[in-house]
């Protein structure tokens, strides 16, 4: 084994390829709910601006066109209700995940640092932490972690894979307690868009952060509310001395996220038309499949936010996606999020209406 891979967890989805295969094998085809990877068209505003940009023969800039900045501000302002977010409080990426796996190397950590995150968690937390070689800690309650050596403190709100929102009194609570120990948050909020029964709330709300970004940042993607997984489209806002000094970094490391992708952000970002669209088509997806498993003997808990619904039937998680896999729909097993999921599954809204059709009738037929 290399240095490298023992360094790193294994990779999880691989396990679930035999799963795959047997869902696969339906007569009347498999319905891959096991990735939250968007599935709808690209709105029609954002292909335009994508393509009246794709004569860009320069180099983009790092930190982005003004336009985008203005844009990324703006939305931060008007969105989350954040307050006078200049440009540089503000930072396009390549992509969420991007982010989230190379912070902790970025921000400087290593050998004697350590990065905290959920118990139930996107595994890319863990990956960044031992990409620069910190030591990776769980929590619960992040105010009950030992301080010491603490570095970097991911919260997810609406998490994946549960679907959990964190309230505005907890967030505050939470930051209160890093800035007294001069700990780093960095907010995860990438399915912001998505709340249902809950109202999600940044960081960057003033009721949260007393008006100042001093040692904050949140994490924002494209991906889901605009389906442009495959723009790689996503920017942190926060603390303009971490932010700036990210940017430096980012500069001798040509993290430039594209020309044509940055005019197409400034669309989707001045466009809330299309976020609606989508978030009703989710919702009716979201309903659809909650009622059919349900009525199938699963429990959901917590789902009151993001692309997922957190379900169990009270058996080992791989039990419940073998049970599934025979009917042809393919689930995430929870244990790929951490031990405590090992008896839930994650089940994605991200297919068809078709093929959720098509999982609902087959829930219940059995």
């Amino acid at each position: 084994m290399s240095a490298l891979s023992s360094r790193l967890p294994a990779f999880p989805w691989d396990k679930l390829e035999p799963y795959k295969a047997t869902a696969a094998a339906h007569p009347d085809g498999i319905v891959d709910l096991s990735v939250g990877t968007p599935v709808d068209p690209v709105p029609p505003v954002v292909r335009e601006a994508l393509a009246a940009a794709a004569d860009s023969p320069g180099y983009p800039t790092v930190w982005g066109t003004p336009g985008l900045r203005d844009a990324i501000s703006g939305w931060c302002e008007r969105r989350l209700g954040a307050r006078e977010v200049a440009h540089t409080h503000v930072l396009p990426v390549v992509g969420s995940k991007e982010l989230v796996a190379w912070l902790p190397t970025q921000l400087g950590l290593g050998a004697g640092d350590r990065v905290a995150y959920p118990r139930l968690a996107y595994p890319t937390y863990e990956v960044g932490a031992r990409l620069c070689g910190a030591e990776p800690v769980v929590y619960d309650d992040p105010t009950e972690l030992d301080p010491e050596g603490l570095r970097l403190l991911w919260l997810n709100s609406p998490s994946n894979p549960t679907g959990q929102v964190i309230g505005a009194d907890e967030l505050a609570r939470i930051v209160a307690w890093a800035r007294e120990h001069g700990v780093l948050i960095a907010s995860d909020e990438c399915y912001f868009e998505l709340g249902w029964e809950a109202e999600p709330v940044s960081v960057l709300h003033p009721d949260v952060c007393g008006g100042t970004y001093e040692g904050l940042i949140a994490v924002h993607s494209l991906s889901k509310r605009s389906n442009l997984a495959g723009y790689r489209a996503a920017f942190i806002a926060g603390d303009a001395a971490v932010l700036g000094e990210l940017l430096q970094i980012r500069k001798h490391g040509g993290m430039m996220t594209a020309a044509p992708v940055q005019a197409a952000v400034v669309a989707a970002l001045g466009d809330d038309a299309h976020v609606t669209e989508q978030r009703e088509r989710y919702l009716a997806r979201r309903a659809a499949l909650r009622t059919a498993l349900e009525a199938h003997g699963f429990r959901i808990e917590h789902s009151e936010a993001s692309l997922y619904l957190w379900a169990t039937r009270d058996e080992p998680c791989w039990d419940t996606v073998a049970h599934l896999a025979e009917l042809g729909i393919l689930v995430a097993p929870g244990d790929f999020y951490g031990v405590a999921g090992e008896r839930f599954v994650r089940v994605a809204l991200t297919a068809t209406d078709e093929r959720v059709a098509a999982a609902v009738k087959r829930l219940g037929e059995q």
